[in-house]
């Protein structure tokens, strides 16, 4: 079995203000080996996250007092550890309102268990560098450099602060400069499952990730828009 398939130990700060949900969570989850640290509200889980360092957060939308959307934003504040937003909502302008937060993947309720499991290691995996190949010498891209090995990518020699999914973003289009992809290939290279499989989800990750790469919006020079078609990584990114 490849390592990347393999069943990842982690911790994870369960952000949930439903205790009954937060219970029955908890229990499936340190049924297959993963330490939960239940927080009923956002003050308590952003103390957790800060405490803790948890390799992945489980952040409920509806909480009370701070909502789930003003946590993530404060959790992105100090921290790049992967965000999984959990909500009874489902429609796109709330996808779409957790993703621009920060959120690296959304899990509608009522969810399966087996399936949240697999999105919360998938979260690890990334955040690890455990997915697809390794790959241990750094990519150059113009004034890019991505280390796959550390997670880690520098723009004119400045770390860039990035969530797990903006990180294998980058990475894969940084292993194809010049190349340009569209949003089913992203989406299938770096390994999103079918909830992943979102067309303005792959937007609007795209749009921070031009923000941090400080690329203007109207005229990117490094982070190119082909219209119709997808997503290029600029070869010449000076």
């Amino acid at each position: 079995m490849p390592p990347h398939s393999q069943p990842v130990s982690f911790t994870v700060v369960l952000i949930e203000d439903d205790e009954r949900l937060a219970r029955l969570t908890t229990v499936y989850l340190q049924s297959h080996g993963v330490v939960v640290v239940h927080a009923p509200d956002a003050l308590a889980g952003l103390q957790a996250v800060r405490a803790r360092r948890p390799d992945v957060v489980l952040l409920d939308l509806m909480l009370p007092g701070m909502d789930g959307l003003e946590a993530c934003r404060e959790i992105r504040s100090f921290s790049d550890v992967p965000i999984v937003m959990l909500t009874a909502r489902d429609g796109e302008v709330d996808r779409i309102i957790g993703l621009e937060s920060g959120a690296d993947d959304y899990v509608t309720k009522p969810f399966s268990a087996p399936e949240l499991l697999a999105r919360l290691r998938a979260q690890v995996r990334r955040a690890r560098g455990m997915t697809g190949p390794g790959l241990a010498a750094p990519l150059r891209v113009g004034r890019l450099t991505v280390h796959p090995s550390s997670h880690s990518a520098l723009l004119d020699g400045v770390r860039l602060n990035l969530t797990t999914f903006e990180f294998a973003l980058l990475r894969v289009l940084a292993e194809r400069p010049g190349r340009v992809l569209g949003r089913e290939q992203l989406l299938d290279l770096v390994r999103s499952n079918a909830e992943d499989a979102f067309d303005r989800s792959i937007d609007v990750h795209i749009s921070r990730l031009r923000q941090k790469l400080g690329d203007d919006a109207r005229d990117p020079r490094l982070l190119k828009t082909v219209r119709g078609v997808g997503y290029v990584l600029m070869q010449e990114g000076a």
